[in-house]
């Protein structure tokens, strides 16, 4: 099958049954008996017994190999760009993915915007279709699980013209687990059109601090109860599109200073208070019959006081996740290539420790060479038995057989266009955005806006990048929203950080304008954001301020009148936002975290529940 599609049909070449079974060299013939899903009919109980026959077939080589989920640089299996090529070169010593299967027998791969997988559906298509071909072609070759990170809002991977939703944090203020499962729901069609059938998602993480700077607006909120009622709820939705969802990081990454991508963090929790924060999201996931949990590279002393990373955490993952919460699920680490799993060991004994610990998938290691060989070694060497090995290869390829990868593998374009970004998916991402906007502030009624009374609108502000997959900038993106509903809005980005020119540009265009709009995102005390939004004031405009991600900008500004919380600056989120300032449909979030006082921490200047409307 080649790695393009047949234009006489607009689907992609898919091979014939007889060639797919030929492909598998009996892989298929194995286990088509039963036990296995089909797409049409759903998930049925895998056949051990003919797993396990497949297993003892396998060489030491391919046993290590199907442990292993790797990134790889470009659009297709076989013929990528030529910079694509080089940073597979420099990175993992092959060319390409059908390299890199052929070399290392990889279980899984994992898809990056930044790694140019993903530039749109019908080729996100064909190199799924490719990497399946690729494997299945090789002696004893076996499906591919392809996965990758769409969390939906500030992370996702697979973007626009995709249905994307709002984030967790949105979600959370949303507060519906109806909503919650249909996301689940639509976000798991449109990645199995696209051939990925694991998504490393819901954040299970109960965010109980405001600093967090790794989780954040990624988590549902601070309760732990909510939080696992919308993780329970999201689990349920793409197991019902027949997809792998993995609830992360294990035990919990929610109370956390530090970011793992950077250092190893500590989680100061007693074992008590574990139990009330951080495990009921967890608890509930299992229950909600997750199918994969992601560990987190985090120190949690309470929880075994060697201070191991969690992810190389034997009492951790064996002892509490296996043993006490009764998970008998896919464990699979987060990317090895952070330095919060690299700090205490080196790259050779991370993997090592992590199957010793109880990991059955290895995420993503800064060399595969490395990692792949580290692990072969410790087999042979006797550290490693080959019977640990076969325990995580069974469960990896029980979520293969249930997910219906040794059925049909491949995915086509028709199917793509039947699903991907459909009118009434997009419609539904809307809905579910418009009962998540949180209005926090509303002094003298000044929302919503009147097209008769303030016309011209100036929309100032933060303009982050953009999150993967949406258009951008945000100032543009909901000036744009803001006249499409009958106004006449202006952008101007000012920046994260507007320096005294900037705001002086930005007071000189508020003079032109009926009122202001200004996007804020991560406010400190610090700011010049602060000093931006306290000129604009100044000039006797309405001001309407936007909170982009953190809600907790609100506390570093008490003079504004308005203020609304998005979670995210995604389009979808912003062009919600757009209709709430316009009054074409109400503020309906609740904070799902408390803001505290910006001048007294220990007091909560909005508590969870807080969110007005009109």
């Amino acid at each position: 099958m080649p790695d393009s599609s047949n234009g006489s049909t607009g689907s992609t070449a898919r091979p014939s049954r007889r060639t797919v079974l030929a492909a598998t060299a009996g892989v298929t013939t194995a286990l088509a008996a039963g036990g296995t899903v089909h797409a049409a009919t759903g998930p049925s109980a895998p056949d051990d017994r003919k797993l396990r026959a497949l297993i003892s077939r396998m060489t030491l080589e391919e046993k290590v190999g199907q442990l292993f989920v790797m990134r790889v640089y470009g659009h297709s299996a076989t013929d990528p760009d030529q910079a694509d090529i080089d940073a597979n070169l420099k990175e993992i010593g092959v060319r390409t993915a059908a390299e890199m299967l052929a070399r290392y027998r990889v279980g899984g791969i994992i898809y990056f915007a930044w790694a140019h997988n993903t530039r749109d559906p019908h080729q996100i298509a064909d190199l799924s279709n490719g990497i399946q071909k690729a494997s299945l072609g090789l002696p004893r070759g076996l499906p591919v699980l392809v996965s990758t990170d769409q969390e939906h809002g500030i992370v996702a991977r697979v973007g626009e013209p995709a249905t994307l939703f709002p984030g967790a944090m949105a979600v959370g203020a949303g507060g519906s687990r109806a909503d919650a499962r249909t996301l689940g729901r639509i976000a798991g069609l449109e990645l199995r059109a696209l051939g990925i059938r694991q998504n490393y998602s819901p954040v299970a993480d109960v965010n109980v601090n405001p600093a967090n700077p790794v989780i954040g607006v990624r988590s549902f909120g601070s309760d732990p109860q909510s939080v696992a009622d919308l993780v329970a709820a999201e689990v349920k939705g793409y197991e019902s599109s027949h997809i792998a969802s993995t609830a992360k990081h294990f035990p919990g990454h929610g109370d956390t200073v530090d970011d793992s991508h950077a250092k190893l963090p500590y989680i100061h929790h007693t074992r008590d208070q574990w139990e009330q924060l951080d495990a009921p999201p967890f608890e509930a996931a299992i229950a909600a019959g997750i199918d994969s949990i992601m560990t987190a590279h985090i120190v949690v002393p309470a929880l075994d006081p060697s201070e191991d990373p969690a992810t190389l955490s034997r009492p951790i993952l064996t002892g509490i996740l296996r043993e006490e919460l009764g998970y008998d699920g896919v464990v699979v680490t987060d990317s090895l290539g952070m330095e919060g799993v690299r700090t205490k060991y080196g790259d050779d004994r991370v993997p090592v420790l992590a199957l010793k610990a109880g990991v059955d998938q290895l995420l993503n290691p800064p060399s595969l060479d490395v990692a792949w060989n580290a692990v072969l070694n410790a087999v042979r060497d006797g550290e490693l038995t080959e019977a640990r090995l076969d325990e995580s290869i069974l469960r990896v390829l029980r979520m293969k057989a249930k997910l219906g990868l040794f059925k049909d593998p491949y995915v086509t374009h028709a199917g793509v266009d039947r699903t991907v970004g459909t009118r009434s998916h997009l419609a539904t991402a809307d809905r579910i955005t418009e009962r998540t906007t949180t209005l926090l502030v509303n002094e003298g009624g000044l929302l919503p806006l009147s097209r008769r009374r303030t016309p011209k609108l100036l929309v100032v502000g933060a303009d982050p990048a953009s999150p993967s997959g949406t258009t951008g900038p945000p100032t543009g993106v909901l000036a744009g929203a803001l006249t499409e509903l009958g106004f006449t809005a202006t952008a101007l980005s000012t920046g994260t950080a507007p320096s005294a020119a900037t705001v002086a540009k930005a007071v000189a265009a508020a003079g032109d304008a009926d009122a202001v709009v200004v996007a804020t995102y991560n406010v400190s005390a610090s700011s010049s954001q602060k000093t931006l939004v306290e000129q604009l004031l100044a000039t006797g405009k309405p001001v309407v301020a936007v909170a982009v991600r953190n809600p907790y900008d609100v506390a570093h500004l008490p003079g504004v009148a308005a203020y609304l919380a998005t979670y995210s600056w995604t389009d979808v989120e912003l062009r919600a936002v757009a209709r709430v300032i316009a009054g074409k449909v109400d503020p309906r979030g609740t904070l799902p975290v408390p803001v505290q006082r910006a001048d007294d921490p220990s007091t909560a200047l909005y508590p969870v529940g807080h969110g007005l409307t009109y």
